[in-house]
């Protein structure tokens, strides 16, 4: 008998890391919203009272930096006062022209990862998925109870014995909250209003252990508490480490960064794999180079579970998706102000978003 243990976690939307998060891609998302063609790529730091926004923006529209970023700051939930420092220049005409050919092609060189699996509704892995469910509850509870903050994270481990999911070995919340609320208060409500409601009795046993709030008292959070910056959660916002990362993020780019469209897609066609019961699970990996709109190699994994070898597999996902960077952002309709709704609570296993639709696949 094989037992394994596997560990993944979320973070709220008022963690500083996703304050930088939906700044970047609130800009990115007025930038679009004016001009569909936008080339962006502006990012954010936060820390204390201070917010800096800096980066290249190619594009037509009118954006007023500092009021998005002072909007996120009140949408997320804090009060303080905020001051923004602004650098964003014009998009390097390099990069520009490497991009805008008569086919659109690679914004920037890179590797990128996409992974999906039938161990849970969603095709996503049970810890990252649960931990993505833990957080979103969190925030839910905590709009409505003043004594908790906007900061926070959470960390499920899954217990797997040969190969199966049997139980959640460990539960850990940390969530921000005021100082009138007691260790012991803070413990009974988060059981009983973020945990039991979200994972299933099934996986509960004697063993299960819960951590809440594992370092004690928890005021001080979010930018005050520590610095944030966009991109440092490319693991929280993919598969959890259940997968490999092509090591790019994704918030504050626009669809012509393989980084995050051919990434989009590479879930795409692992999805679709594994919705169309062609594999259990399926990896796949791109590569790409700047200036050319093809991908330089495309690899499919399946982990031995399909009944089709992986060259066969990899014969039918050339023959059913195309990895050019045009065609990514014309099939998933990339040019969208979509991304927004990203940042929080993964990229992934998210119903509405194009990449998580079902698409037939011909043998």
């Amino acid at each position: 008998m094989s037992v394994v243990y596997f560990t993944s976690e979320s973070v709220t939307s008022g963690h500083p890391d996703k304050i930088c998060d939906l700044i970047a891609d609130s800009i990115l998302d007025e930038a679009l919203r004016q001009d569909p063609d936008s080339h962006m790529a502006v990012e954010a730091t936060i820390k204390d009272d201070l917010i800096l926004v800096y980066g290249e923006a190619g594009t037509k529209a009118d954006i007023d930096y500092e009021k998005i970023a002072l909007s996120v700051l009140k949408q997320i939930g804090y009060d303080e006062e905020y001051h923004v420092l602004l650098k964003v220049n014009k998009q390097s005409a390099e990069i520009n022209n490497a991009v805008a050919h008569d086919v659109i092609s690679a914004g920037d060189q890179g590797i990128m990862f996409g992974y999906a699996c039938d161990e849970t509704e969603e095709l996503m892995p049970y810890a990252i998925l649960t931990a993505h469910k833990l957080a979103r509850k969190l925030e839910e509870v905590r709009r409505s109870d003043n004594r908790l903050r906007p900061d926070g994270k959470t960390q499920v481990t899954a217990r797997y014995v040969d190969g199966v999911l049997k139980s959640v070995d460990t539960i850990l919340v940390s969530t921000q909250h005021t100082a009138e609320i007691s260790q012991e208060e803070l413990r009974e409500l988060i059981i009983e209003k973020v945990i039991r409601p979200v994972i299933e009795e099934k996986y509960i046993d004697e063993n299960t252990k819960y951590l809440i709030n594992p370092s004690g008292s928890f005021v001080v959070g979010g930018s005050w508490g520590d610095s944030g910056t966009t991109g440092r959660k490319i693991v929280v916002d993919t598969y959890g480490g259940y997968a490999p990362i092509g090591g790019g993020c994704f918030s504050s780019k626009d669809p012509t960064k393989v980084d995050r469209s051919a990434a989009y897609y590479a879930r795409y066609v692992c999805r679709n794999i594994v919705a169309n019961h062609l594999a259990k699970k399926c990896q796949l990996e791109l590569s790409y180079a700047i200036g050319r709109a093809e991908p330089m190699s495309v690899y499919v994994q399946s982990f031995g579970t399909s009944e089709y070898t992986d060259d066969e597999l990899l014969e039918i996902v050339l023959k059913n998706f195309d990895f050019s960077v045009a065609n990514i952002i014309n099939e998933l309709d990339l040019k969208r102000p979509i991304y927004s709704k990203t940042v929080n609570y993964g990229h992934f296993g998210k119903a509405d978003m194009p990449w998580e639709q079902f698409k037939k696949i011909n043998l």
